[in-house]
């Protein structure tokens, strides 16, 4: 994971500059070559979006929820331990390039009400990405592989759902601490992949707006 943090940090400070001082990176500069590069840019854009919205879609409403209902219930949690570090990973490259390429194709001086509250949005998916990514999600996995040996020595965690786990909790207080505990992690991780989602959400509005079909 280290050198996925370098990078996320790499491109964001790329994309600070690119908001606060596109000239620097020739976003006024006029021609042939600035048309050709604002066309990859726009099609970055379009591609890392696009990437970043449908990932989040599966992940938060889809594929979740059908591997929760259907796996047993450690096997679940292993698999998304090793899953949402990459999600979150690609998903915050995504928004790290989108922010940047929308930060040169609409520098913060000269750029409307509406495209800087975009920049906003792009903004803060990444922020909430990269938020689950370096504080949420560590906990919770620690959180559930801490859960996991306790609920084995219940002799739980190979069925499907909650059930088992809910009834052991009423008659052994330390996993019923657990489950407060990595309910209120899990809690704060979903919801700020919510708030990503919905930032996702506002731009692909805004980009609706600006396609000609």
């Amino acid at each position: 994971m280290g050198w996925v943090t370098r990078f996320l940090a790499a491109v964001a400070f790329l994309a600070i500059g690119v908001i606060f001082s596109p000239e620097t990176f020739g976003s006024k500069s006029d021609g042939p070559n600035s048309h050709n590069l604002s066309t990859y840019l726009k099609l970055a854009h379009l591609l890392c979006f696009s990437t970043a919205w449908g990932a989040a879609l599966w992940v938060t409403f889809i594929g979740g929820i059908i591997m929760f209902k259907n796996l047993p219930r450690h096997q679940f949690g292993n698999l998304q331990s090793k899953m949402f570090p990459a999600y979150f990973s690609m998903v915050g490259v995504c928004c790290a390039i989108c922010v940047a390429s929308f930060g040169y194709l609409h520098p913060w001086k000269s750029s409307s009400t509406p495209e800087k509250y975009q920049l906003g949005f792009l903004l803060s998916a990444f922020a909430f990405n990269l938020t689950n990514l370096l504080v949420f999600t560590p906990m919770t996995i620690e959180m559930m592989k801490q859960r996991h040996k306790v609920e084995r020595e219940e002799k739980i965690g190979d069925e499907v759902g909650w059930t088992k786990n809910m009834e052991v909790a009423k008659v052994n207080p330390k996993l019923a601490a657990m489950n407060k505990k990595f309910g209120m992690i899990h809690g704060l991780s979903s919801l700020a992949n919510i708030m990503s989602f919905g930032s996702l959400a506002l731009h692909s509005w805004y980009l609706a707006g600006k396609i000609n079909l």
